[in-house]
């Protein structure tokens, strides 16, 4: 009995929503491709907390009319979509979000492409920060004289409390962000209120001066423009140390422009096996005849060799250990790997003298 994974299982919907419309315009398809701009994997930076994996993203493409035509993790999307001529959009989060909540930064782009009779075009994808962040840094002056005072942080989706404790950061969706406080469950006294654009992170230092310090007393809050900055695009390939260890692994598609490259750290989805040097094609199972070498791409639903890096699998323990010959089941498994990059191998690039793996 033929076994269809979720990705097959998703491919012969689209298979038939094609299959139905019969590109309705009477002219021939194009061709829809999507992927993020280098393959942005979102390398962790000193500005970039909780930086998620672009393979987790939330992709949803419409066409002109808001039908959707794929909607579900970029891991698990076709490499293309076969469409009628016309105009697409194509969209990517980091996860949903529609209410403040504690360090949850989003992020994402959205990008409309028009797809022309004939022709293949690729949505590029960026990835930058969609709401923004608030933290708060408090005196201790301020909690000595409101030792029954409550702060909250709130917007037209909702609110957070900000504990004199609390040392997370704050998201919102873009917009009017205002602090309040209460004292002994009073009425809410505003503070401050601030617009704020995507990719803002505003850090507010709030104190109570004493009068007799050269203050009046009141609540003193401050900009702070030292840690107050914007979020810009994460594109990965910035830091000298990508590849180095298997936390900055590289992805497929940068690895591929790297050239010539002893001792890297890539990472990607085992996608299949089987390959020839002519063919065009990934051998995807659910049997394998050749234990020397596999294939791994950006996402799982690859099948093209052209979006594929070839991995040599010497004799001994790491052909023992990932060879699909022996572990068909491995097809669809995140691995991490160290090797040399090579320009050709079996008619793609390669990877070769593999030292170290992780299988996840």
């Amino acid at each position: 009995m033929k076994h269809f994974t979720p990705v097959a299982a998703a491919l012969a919907a689209f298979a038939a929503i094609t299959s139905c419309n019969e590109f309705s315009s009477g002219k021939a398809p194009g061709e829809l491709r999507w992927r993020f701009a280098d393959e942005v994997l979102l390398q962790r930076t000193k500005t970039a907390e909780n930086m998620p994996d672009t393979d987790t993203f939330l992709i949803e493409i419409t066409d002109a009319s808001g039908r959707v035509l794929y909607k579900g993790a970029y891991r698990d999307s076709p490499e293309s979509l076969s469409v009628d001529p016309g105009s697409y959009t194509v969209s990517a989060k980091s996860d949903d979000f529609n209410a403040p909540e504690f360090d949850k930064p989003i992020y994402g782009d959205e990008k409309t492409v028009v797809v022309k009779s004939g022709e293949s075009v690729s949505a590029v994808l960026d990835c930058s920060m969609t709401n923004a962040g608030v933290c708060l840094k408090i005196d201790p002056e301020f909690l000595d004289a409101y030792p029954e005072g409550v702060l909250f942080l709130k917007s037209t989706d909702g609110r957070l409390m900000y504990s004199y404790s609390e040392r997370r950061t704050a998201y919102f969706n873009p917009g009017t962000v205002s602090l309040v406080m209460t004292v002994n469950s009073g009425p809410e006294q505003t503070l401050l209120t601030r617009t704020l654009a995507a990719r803002d992170l505003l850090t507010l230092h709030i104190s109570v001066p004493a009068a007799g310090a050269g203050g009046n007393g009141k609540i003193s809050i401050e900009v702070d423009t030292v840690k107050n900055h914007i979020y810009e695009n994460f594109v990965i390939g910035e830091s000298s140390e990508a590849g180095k260890d298997k936390n900055s692994a590289i992805g497929v598609a940068q690895a591929k422009t790297l050239g010539e490259s002893a001792d890297v750290w890539i990472h990607g989805y085992i996608v299949g096996g089987d390959l020839t040097s002519a063919g065009k094609s990934v051998g995807t199972g659910p049997t394998f005849s050749k234990d020397t070498h596999l294939a791994i791409a950006a996402r799982t639903s690859v099948t093209e060799k052209a979006s594929c890096i070839a991995v040599e699998l010497k004799s001994g323990r790491i052909r023992d250990g990932l060879n699909l010959v022996a572990n068909p089941s491995f097809v669809g498994r995140h691995l991490y790997i160290k090797g040399d990059l090579v320009s050709a191998y079996f008619g793609t690039t390669g990877l070769k003298n593999v030292e170290e793996f992780e299988l996840n």
